[in-house]
């Protein structure tokens, strides 16, 4: 294989820290790749037989009510596999010791690797990965307000997610490039996606076409033959239910079709406490993990042992106005209480960074700091929505993207282990200070400084007389500054020029044939 000499020559771990051709110096210093570990014990709301209870409710579901399953390839997978259908010929009727049977087929731990072995993610066990918000149609930064997605936006998130190592994946679009027409948006997209960033990639499973395009695409960006593919995980898609109790065709599709390639599919439903679930969290929880847990026995019947992922997105309603709500105490302990039962079944967790504010301000902030918090104390294996989110997931945020950024990397921090050695205690350095003295410069400080603490990128830490000499500038004007340099710094990583070569062709091949079929 050849070299493609119109990206780098070598590959850059940091994102945009290297390379950077204006000889300005990076725009942020951040931490270095790196995956991080749950070290502590994970919060658990629930005592066991409370988990055992809320266990008992969705298998009650699953045997006395049923899911509706809109495909009939699905329906007719869980009637081979035992499962009982209604009258109506989409509700099916699993026996718990059949779903029971199916899900620990599906393994506790997997590794998505993506064209760059070197970005592997390992998934579940203790292991914690982010990525960027997914799927809003809108953008919306200090320079032009709110608008609606396009291309322009789409790439600029995409690189802003390449270059933060505390994002580990490229989740779906970032903001939806509205300009490009849906038959091919998908191609667009995803290309733009596989030469804008060596991350592991996320692809929509939205009917036919665009899930076979999808795999066909990572496939060859990633210069596998299908037999190779087909081995290990190399990409992953989400599926949401229609709570209550429904999944639909096109989300069905498109999982089937990956189960059957090996690659993973989080199943994640939308149970809004008080909307679409119980008002409780206890029933919502209960609710999600029926509807979940019948999407992945289906999977298991695709293809025993094919990688899956149990989602949570329980969030609460206002009640006065049936808006979403996020961030919440609520949304704090069922991402706690899904973490015990995702444990309970053995499966890797996903849940999400979220809010419901409409600019990156206060609220944003500590809505998303509440979200966090239960994603890392319930134990979360892959965090969605971790940088960008506004508006209940309707809008992509610039400034707030960077200011989630400052708080991942201040989260993948707090989970480090903390080293209790002869020299970490310090007795020697405690005897040296002594009564009244200072640390400052001792050679047990001075060994330490540079790396003892974690430093920000975004916050000012200065007194006010300073932080009012350098102009006043709130947080979401420096992170203005901020996403503006890493654009101009950006460089795209290196890409085989062999494999962009069959990328480009099969693209430009499936565009001229229509891509996929639309209503308009």
């Amino acid at each position: 294989m050849t070299l493609d000499t119109t990206s780098p020559p070598r590959r850059r771990r940091a994102g945009g820290r290297a390379g950077n051709t204006r000889g300005q110096g990076p725009a942020i210093t951040q931490p270095p790749w790196v995956l991080s570990t749950y070290h502590d014990a994970p919060v658990e709301p629930l005592a066991e037989d409370a988990v055992q209870a809320v266990h008992e409710g969705a298998m009650r579901v699953l045997e006395e009510i049923g899911i509706q399953f809109l495909h009939p390839k699905a329906v007719e997978t869980l009637i081979k596999a035992g499962c009982k259908v209604l009258d109506d010929g989409v509700t099916v009727i699993m026996g718990r010791d059949f779903v029971m049977e199916k899900v620990a087929l599906a393994p506790s731990e997997f590794t998505i690797t993506p064209r760059n072995p070197e970005r592997a993610l390992p998934i579940g066990g203790r292991h914690m990965v982010f990525g960027q918000v997914g799927s809003p149609p809108n953008y919306s930064n200090l320079d032009v307000g709110r608008r609606t997605g396009d291309r322009k936006a789409f790439r600029d998130f995409v690189k802003m997610t390449q270059y933060f190592n505390c994002l580990h994946f490229v989740s779906g679009y970032p903001v939806e490039p509205v300009d490009i027409h849906a038959s091919v948006r998908h191609l667009d997209a995803l290309h733009d996606k596989l030469t804008l960033s060596d991350k592991v990639m996320h692809a929509y499973s939205l009917g036919t076409e665009r899930i076979e395009d999808n795999i066909e695409m990572v496939r060859l960006a990633a210069g596998l033959s299908h037999e190779e593919f087909d081995t290990s995980a190399r990409m992953f898609t989400n599926i949401n239910s229609t709570s209550p109790l429904k999944h639909d065709w096109p989300m069905l599709d498109g999982a089937m079709r990956m189960a059957a390639r090996n690659q993973p599919t989080v199943v994640s439903p939308f149970t809004l406490s008080g909307a679409m679930a119980p008002v409780t969290i206890a029933g919502a929880v209960a609710q999600q993990t029926a509807e979940g847990l019948a999407a992945i026995a289906l999977l298991q019947c695709i293809r025993p042992g094919s990688p899956v992922v149990y989602g949570s997105f329980t969030s609460n309603v206002d009640m006065k106005t049936g808006s979403p709500a996020f961030g919440t105490p609520e949304y704090m302990r069922a991402t706690q209480i899904s973490g015990q039962m995702a444990r309970f079944y053995n499966l890797p967790l996903r849940a999400s960074n979220t809010c419901a504010a409409n600019f990156p301000d206060a609220q944003a902030a500590w809505e998303s700091a509440f979200s966090l918090w239960g994603v890392v104390t319930g134990q979360t294996n892959m965090v969605y929505h971790g940088a960008g989110w506004l508006e209940g997931g309707l809008c992509a945020s610039y400034e707030k993207f960077i200011i989630d950024c400052e708080m991942l990397q201040q989260m993948q921090h707090y989970v480090r282990p903390v080293p209790v050695t002869e020299a970490d205690i310090a007795v020697e350095a405690i005897r040296e200070v002594g009564a009244g003295g200072h640390f400052f410069g001792t050679p047990h400080t001075q060994e330490r400084y540079e790396t003892a603490f974690y430093q920000p990128f975004l916050s000012d830490w200065s007194n006010y007389e300073n932080w009012e000499d350098n102009g006043s500038i709130p947080t979401e004007q420096r992170a203005n500054r901020i996403w503006k340099a890493i654009l101009e710094e950006f460089e795209p990583p290196a890409m085989d020029a062999d494999a962009r070569g069959a990328l480009d062709e099969f693209v430009e091949r499936r565009k001229r044939e229509g891509g996929a079929p639309t209503d308009f």
